[in-house]
């Protein structure tokens, strides 16, 4: 029964796990206790599994928070056949008062907490979409080192008063051969000059053969039919499929788009009492990798509805009802933007509500992808 179930808190780090145990409410004993601290590698955690068999813990439950050390331990226990879930940290319960936190008392909360049912585990990706995520962040973070030698060359010219007058906006090709034979007037400046620009290409080497990387392992990727549908939309192209489901992995486990919302922090908060109903910021809960994605997508639909040559071309192939879903989702959202841009509303906050009704149509197209693939195997 659920209730003689031994809650297992491990609060993790990279150095050892801190462990406490909290018994079910069935049980003679209610307390909760530390077991003290193990070594951070999974034999520790095997020894500790068979010293709590020993005492006579038949069913163990473990929990930990999510953290930088990934999910190694999860699919240990997992392998091991325990029950395990793992935590956000925003979601465990906190009290005002607290202002003592240590990893002992972290693992006698996990362990407390859980046992009263109050956590809520996330999902944990597969292996394979763990590893196209990685691939999916590096690309990002190369992207994002490219544009901070871009700010810094472009900081160093305007420090020096220098400004471009030429034909082509920034970063054109006939920009960066401006560059190249800009003249600076201490050899010092030109040094910075030309490590910039050979850091600028170094960055942008690194994204073309990331991209490249997940253009070649896409086919054999288990998600790829999803990835190639989202690209029927406005403003989805290959890598912003890829982030969107690498990033929250299968969409359909949702139930509903609003739960889709919800996760990615695209809701607006909430503080209401009484008759009293009032609205702030987007939450900004969950997925941020996605939510940013979504949001550059979002902008796309600032535009009138029309079905270009490169949108054309990633439709080919699709089922009609995702190209349907794909023009029902322009149709919408840019009279959606048209609309709330007469009443005068924020760009930024009109984009960000875009976004979250972009998401609501990626969870139907998923629903509608998965439902042909059934289709086509019991055909």
């Amino acid at each position: 029964m659920r209730e003689f179930i031994t809650h297992v808190g491990m609060d993790t780090d990279s150095r050892g796990f801190d462990i406490a145990i909290a018994e079910g409410f069935g049980s003679d004993n209610n307390e909760v206790r530390s077991l003290g601290r193990i070594p951070a590698t999974m034999e520790a955690v095997d020894k500790l599994i068979k010293k709590l068999r020993k005492q006579g813990y038949t069913e163990l439950r473990f929990v930990y928070e999510a953290g930088p050390c990934g999910f190694a331990l999860y699919r240990h226990l997992k392998t091991r056949g325990e029950e395990c879930a793992v935590i956000a940290p925003s979601k465990i319960p906190s009290k005002p008062g607290e202002r003592v936190k240590t990893n002992r008392r972290d693992a006698l909360k996990l362990a407390r907490t859980d046992r009263s049912g109050e956590l809520e585990a996330i999902y944990v990706h597969t292996e394979e979409d763990e590893a196209m995520r990685d691939l999916s962040r590096g690309r990002a973070s190369a992207v994002e080192a490219a544009t901070r030698v871009k700010q810094q060359l472009k900081s160093l010219l305007l420090r020096h008063g220098i400004k471009y007058t030429g034909k082509g906006e920034s970063w054109s090709s006939a920009y960066r051969e401006w560059l190249r034979r800009l003249q600076l007037p201490h050899p010092a400046q030109a040094y910075v000059l030309a490590e910039g620009l050979v850091a600028l290409d170094e960055s942008e080497a690194r994204v073309k053969r990331l991209t490249e990387r997940i253009k070649e392992i896409l086919p054999v990727w288990r998600m790829e039919p999803v990835v190639a549908a989202l690209q029927a939309l406005r403003g989805v192209a290959l890598i912003s499929a890829v982030e969107m489901v690498a990033e929250v992995g299968d969409l359909t486990r949702f139930s509903n788009p609003r739960e889709l919302m919800g996760y990615l922090g695209l809701v607006p908060s909430e503080h209401s009492t009484g008759d009293k109903r009032r609205q702030g910021s987007i939450t900004k809960a969950g997925n941020g990798h996605a939510r940013r994605s979504l949001v550059e997508s979002a902008w796309a639909y600032a535009r009138q509805p029309r079905v270009t040559r490169a949108l054309k071309q990633r439709q080919q192939g699709l089922p009609q009802e995702v190209i349907d879903i794909s023009w029902r989702a322009q149709v919408r959202l840019c009279g959606r933007y048209r609309r709330l841009m007469a009443r005068g509303k924020n760009k930024q906050k009109i984009i960000v509500a875009l976004a979250r009704e972009l998401c609501a149509f990626m969870w139907a197209i998923a629903v509608a992808t998965n439902n042909q693939s059934r289709q086509t195997k019991a055909a």
